[in-house]
């Protein structure tokens, strides 16, 4: 018998050898699974057969969805035992009978919307009804924002926006609605779930958690939340615009590498790790580290990531003496060719400040930003950070 998972009441056996399938069958990449009202369960696949049926044993009953889908990825089953099938592939949301009849499709079959234009879809994710019928569709890979349908299907409006800040997404990986009108999304790529009504007001957010991938709530006025979280390391948002910017009160928000970005406490203040470094605000800092007002600073991390082995590119350890970065800082300089020196190396801006200025800073000249696109071109195969060479 296999370990008991979980504690307290919350305490789950696995089922060896659930699901048997026809012999020379293989589901591959499970997108999701759905239960409807008869404990029948639908597992939507990459295999050849997208859709798969078992009944509650695990015993094969049928399977449906050859040359319908692209790339299954999200699954919700409505209230009425129809099927909500969301294919990141060909950018749709199919809305099916149990055996398979398609009754509405949101979206064009293999024409994705423009790269992070904002409108749908661009590799959709998941979708989710609230209890009055009303659509909601997390998109997704190629976009940052839910969409919100009627109940027929037609396009009322979006939320989101490429961003680490509250109500923008970095990878919307899915999405769920209480009985109360809270949608709650996983924002995979900034370690959250986020909280909003019905009409996409930002409320709240849940912190510490691993990219999670998938919420199912449970039933009642106060359910139980499952949140499924993944493991590290997939560079799905490389491309992503405005993961590192300086606001216009000069208060910066750094993300480097796309692989860890999560809430934490850092001195008593509000701080934010986005990969490598730590960000702070100039008013949160501790008096023995006077900085002037509005002014943005990077503190010295408090995380195990802060080893030797986390260097800027210019060689520089990551937990270094706090560096102003913003337009109201010091101009940096470029490193000069040739060696100048440890000295000299040790001076040098690292990379996340580069990204500020080279990005961010009007009142960098157009050449010496060029200048630091080269220089970086030469560093990149030097450096074990790839992800933030690409975004730099």
């Amino acid at each position: 018998m296999a370990d008991a998972l979980g504690s307290g009441d919350y305490r789950y056996e696995p089922v060896p050898g659930w699901g048997r399938l026809p012999e020379g069958w293989q589901l591959r990449d499970v997108g999701a699974v759905a239960v409807d009202s008869q404990d029948r369960v639908y597992v939507f696949n990459r295999g050849e057969y997208p859709m798969v049926v078992f009944d509650r044993d695990g015993k094969f009953l049928t399977s449906w969805g050859e040359g319908l889908f692209a790339r299954a990825h999200g699954l919700h089953m409505g209230p009425d035992d129809t099927l909500w099938c969301t294919d990141d592939g060909d950018h749709t949301v199919r809305r099916c009978t149990l055996d398979g009849r398609v009754l509405m499709t949101l979206g064009v079959p293999g024409r994705p919307s423009p790269y992070m234009g904002g409108m749908p879809f661009n590799r959709c994710t998941h979708t989710a009804l609230s209890p009055e019928g009303d659509i909601y569709v997390s998109d997704g890979y190629g976009n940052a924002q839910v969409h919100k349908y009627s109940s027929n299907g037609k396009y009322l409006f979006s939320w989101g926006g490429s961003g680490t800040e509250p109500g923008q997404f970095n990878l919307p990986h899915n999405i769920a609605y209480d009985a109360d009108g809270w949608v709650y999304v996983a924002d995979r790529e900034s370690h959250r779930v986020q909280i909003f009504n019905g009409d996409g007001r930002y409320e709240t957010q849940w912190n510490n958690l691993h990219r999670p991938c998938s919420i199912f709530l449970g039933k009642g006025r106060c359910p139980v939340c499952y949140v499924g979280e993944l493991g590290p390391a997939l560079a799905v948002n490389i491309t992503a615009p405005i993961l590192a910017r300086a606001s216009a009160s000069s208060r910066m928000r750094a993300s480097c590498c796309p692989a860890s970005a999560s809430s934490a406490r850092a001195r008593g203040s509000s701080s934010r790790r986005m990969g490598w470094r730590w960000t702070a605000t100039a008013t949160s800092m501790s008096a023995k580290s006077p900085i002037p007002p509005g002014r943005a600073t990077t503190a010295a991390p408090r995380h195990p990531m802060a080893s030797a082995a986390c260097r800027n590119s210019d060689g520089s350890r990551h937990d270094a003496p706090p560096r102003p970065i913003g337009p109201d800082a010091p101009a940096a300089r470029l490193p000069r060719r040739g060696n100048p020196g440890a000295a000299g190396r040790r001076a040098r801006p690292g990379r996340a400040e580069w990204a500020a200025y080279r990005h961010r800073c009007p009142e960098l000249p157009a050449a010496r930003g060029a200048a630091v696109h080269r220089h970086h071109r030469r560093r990149r195969d030097r450096t074990p950070h790839r992800a933030a060479d690409r975004l730099c």
